[in-house]
């Protein structure tokens, strides 16, 4: 059986490829919905849902995974930045406060129909940044692509004292939860 990734994340990529389960990668070329009247697992759980449907449309009897994450203080879902300037204030909000990382997964396969979905979330605490220290950091990374603007898997020391949590969920996909769940898929 065939299992595709709906996704070309390279944290994405590397986390399921460290599962040892071979895969293939396959964009989804849907929009991402934003936040709006949704929580933050309502809107992680509805865009990982699109991305997994409009990939299996075109692989019917492939197991498909779609991801999606999303950053939220308090309740209120932060996205990927649209610039630099966007990703400064994202750090700065987040400067020494605690946080809700909630990534949902959603797995389909429609020939035959099975589907599953899940969400986790981890809670992730910042260390209080200067204005130098986020300068300095947001030269390391690309935050562009990132919710929140940051990347939990580089340099994270510079910025986060503590994640109570899967940190694979952090990064943006659980697989501490993944793997059980696709094993209902092969049996």
């Amino acid at each position: 059986m065939e299992l595709v990734l709906a996704s070309t994340s390279p944290r994405r990529i590397d986390l399921l490829t460290a599962m040892g389960r071979p895969f293939r990668v396959v964009a989804p070329g849907c929009e991402e919905s934003v936040a709006g009247h949704f929580t933050p697992r309502e809107l992680s759980l509805l865009n990982a849902k699109r991305k997994s449907h409009a990939v299996a449309a075109f692989a019917p009897t492939a197991i498909v995974i779609g991801a999606d994450t999303v950053v939220a203080l308090d309740g209120e879902c932060i996205g990927k930045p649209a610039d630099l300037d966007e990703a400064r204030r994202m750090l700065r909000k987040l400067s020494g406060r605690t946080h809700q990382v909630v990534t949902s997964v959603w797995i389909s396969r429609l020939h035959p129909f099975h589907m599953a979905a899940f969400t986790e979330i981890s809670d992730v605490t910042f260390r209080p940044l200067s204005a130098r220290e986020i300068d300095e950091y947001l030269k390391k990374i690309d935050p562009l692509d990132k919710a929140g603007g940051y990347a939990a898997q580089e340099f994270r020391d510079e910025i986060i004292s503590s994640i109570d949590g899967a940190l694979s969920n952090v990064i943006g996909l659980p697989t501490e939860a993944l793997e059980p769940a696709l094993e209902n898929f092969y049996d």
